[in-house]
């Protein structure tokens, strides 16, 4: 069968690479073409390369093309991924940087939070375009599968402005359910059955069942317990599961953030962290980690190349959704996974116009979820917290209104534990006019805000956060890998 994928974002070279190969895994995606797409032409030159050598290596009719015309690459295809991160490096700093001035203390910052809710502000105008180009050049139908964050602003402005066909997809319900099979002592992931729902990044494990065996709270929390490493890197993950009673899927760092009573003092934060990688939540960690290695594909291009050369091995194929996605769709073969669409129902105890991430299959008829799923009542709270913050912020993101984002901002639960309401208001000014050149729906309010900032009186802080690593630079990183690759 033949069909277009159009990747926008395609630079992401390691990710772009992971979901060709995944695809390329199912026989009868041989004759597809790939259409790739970013805003940096020399990335781009680099992906289409690696991506050329698999097909070369391995003998398939594939066709690869590669563009900074978006829309070019939209035209005629079937089926849309985005992996897009607008504003890069240099915004995502400001999500950090600024928030924490105000004593903000964010381990991600790229879902909720003032940083998640910026990078929202920053990423559904660009969203919404995507769509226009879905719509008018795309093939009629075409599904819009979006990798990016925030998950659910992101999806839900596809959803409800874009009018386009659009699922979110994330990999965090599959790596929390690989710890769980690791501490349960499971020989493969295919002994745990799990249901998982809630809203993207607050997933929760309401259903384990370990060869058919349910697995109980207290044998969960013993399990964890007992583990040598991640009862040390996972300690607010385990107290979360002594209180809720449910494992939840996001990172002990990310899980930190949606629920302020574990991040809003310096001093109760380090209880709760650990130090041994950024993800179990020290200070601005992710984006430490993506500034230290964002030109790892520069350096490692050569490697790239060569593992291209290799033949495709199935057994290999990674559990990103993706791939499962378009082979049930177009060959009728089921597959189950945990999906990010509007809910209407799905899960009973929360709003019917809220993202949620939940249980669904998928065949030829399309992406069929699971109704009637009950949350937890703690659960389900914690959610609802994040859905208001979430709506409200689509609706400012769509209408310029720097009025509701700054409310928005507000209720986020982090900022609220953390922030007065003029510290929210002076920090969301200074974020849009750092910001300005990525959020055109905010021009009008930019002058505005920047007389604001000129007469302020609300006092910052020079703060480096409760927990923060050294940040090497990037030459040092590669020394010290190329020291550890000579030594072995």
């Amino acid at each position: 069968m033949s069909f277009k994928i159009a990747i926008i974002g395609a630079g992401s070279v390691g990710f772009t690479k992971k979901l060709f190969t995944d695809i390329l895994c199912v026989p009868e995606f041989r004759d597809v073409e790939f259409a790739l797409t970013d805003l940096s032409e020399h990335n781009l030159e680099m992906i289409k390369a690696i991506l050329d050598r698999i097909v070369e290596a391995n003998g398939l009719p594939t066709k690869v093309t590669a563009t900074t015309d978006r829309r070019q690459a939209l035209t005629g295809a079937r089926y849309i991924i985005s992996c897009v991160r607008v504003g890069g490096l240099e915004a995502y700093a400001d999500d950090i940087r600024i928030p924490l001035k105000y004593g903000i203390d964010q381990c991600v910052g790229d879902t909720i939070c003032a940083g998640g809710i910026l990078y929202g502000q920053r990423n559904i105008p660009v969203i919404l375009d995507f769509c226009k180009d879905i719509r008018e050049v795309a093939e009629p139908g075409a599904k819009f599968l979006n990798y990016a964050n925030p998950m659910a602003m992101n999806t839900w402005a596809a959803i409800e402005y874009g009018k386009v066909d659009t699922v979110g997809l994330c990999h965090g319900v599959q790596h929390g359910a690989e710890q769980i099979a690791e501490v349960l002592g499971a020989k493969s992931l295919g002994e745990l059955d799990y249901v998982c729902s809630g809203i993207n990044h607050q997933t929760w494990f309401i259903d384990l069942r370990l060869n058919g065996r349910r697995i109980g709270k207290d044998e969960l929390i013993a399990a964890f317990e007992a583990h040598p490493v991640y009862s040390q890197q996972e300690k607010l993950r385990i107290d979360v599961l002594k209180r809720f009673g449910v494992y939840s899927t996001e990172s002990n760092g990310h899980l930190s953030e949606y629920l302020p009573w574990y991040r809003k003092r310096p001093e109760e934060i380090t209880r709760w962290i650990d130090m041994s990688d950024w993800i179990h939540g020290e200070t601005g960690g992710y984006l430490r980690h993506s500034t230290e290695t964002r030109n790892w594909f520069e350096t490692e291009f050569p490697q790239f190349l060569e593992s291209a050369a290799k033949p495709i091995d199935p057994a290999k194929r990674s559990n990103e959704h993706a791939s499962h996605i378009l082979e049930a769709l177009e060959t009728n073969r089921v597959y189950r996974g945990h999906f990010n669409v509007k809910n209407n129902g799905v899960i009973t105890n929360l709003p019917s116009d809220a993202i949620i991430e939940s249980p669904g299959f998928v065949d030829r008829f399309g992406i069929n979820m699971v109704s009637g799923v009950t949350l937890p009542e703690a659960c389900a709270a914690t959610c609802i917290a994040s859905i208001n913050v979430q709506r409200m912020s689509v609706h400012a993101a769509i209408s310029g209104d720097i009025d509701l984002l700054k409310l928005a901002v507000l209720h986020d639960p982090l900022v609220g534990a953390v922030a007065t309401p003029e510290e929210v208001w002076q920090m969301v000014d200074e974020m849009v006019v750092a910001q300005a050149r990525w959020l055109p729906q905010y021009a009008d309010a930019v002058p505005a805000a920047k007389e604001r900032l000129s007469k302020s009186k609300v006092q910052t802080r020079d703060w480096a956060g409760a927990a923060r690593r050294n940040v090497r630079s990037i030459e040092e990183l590669r020394a010290e890998k190329a020291a550890l690759k000579q030594a072995v």
